[in-house]
């Protein structure tokens, strides 16, 4: 296996069963193993509770659309210099956006991206809350609510953010390598 992380990377068949099991799930959907599951293995506990954290946000029904979600994220870990989850999260875009160009401008500068201003604002809002996140003030959130935001999807931009704070942060801590099959995933040919 190629240098993932500068931790160890334990052997599948060590696993407990049911991280074992997620990973072979994971597998069979996508046809490979995203390095993020192989690395976050070296501590069954912590594994458990950040993928489902990840799930709890991620896949929670609300407002936000799951692209504008991913957004979030290409958004964020490109502010915090993630190249793990820019590549990993900016493929999962290109898929449920249909957009192949969108992950790529948001990563050059979302502020100049093709999106709709709502979208521009969320995006301001979710990388001022990660980068500088004592300046985040009760206007920011006003503003967020003109544009329609409600508080739960106010709430939904806040623990995205966080989240992949915490995964960018491991993504360094760990070095962390995205997998080849990202670059190519959601292009088109």
């Amino acid at each position: 296996m190629a240098n993932i992380s500068r931790f160890p990377i334990p052997d599948l068949d060590s696993l407990p069963r049911d991280i074992k099991e997620r990973i072979q799930e994971v597998q069979e959907k996508s046809g490979f193993v995203p390095n993020v599951f192989l690395v976050l293995s070296h501590r069954p506990d912590e594994f458990r509770a950040f993928f489902d954290y990840h799930d709890a946000i991620m896949r929670r029904e609300g407002n936000l659309s799951r692209a504008e979600k991913e957004m979030i994220v290409v958004a964020t870990s490109a502010a915090n210099d993630c190249s793990y989850c820019v590549v990993a999260h900016g493929a999962i875009l290109r898929v449920v956006s249909g957009d192949t160009n969108l992950s790529e401008q948001l990563l050059a500068n979302y502020r100049t991206a093709p999106l709709e201003p709502r979208q521009r604002t969320m995006l301001a809002f979710a990388v001022k809350l990660a980068r500088t996140p004592e300046e985040v003030e009760e206007t920011d959130l006003r503003q967020l609510a003109e544009l329609g935001y409600t508080q739960e999807d106010i709430w939904d931009i806040g623990a995205i953010t966080a989240f992949f704070a915490c995964s960018n942060r491991m993504a360094h801590l760990t070095a962390m390598q995205p997998n080849e099959e990202f670059y190519s995933l959601g292009r088109r040919g």
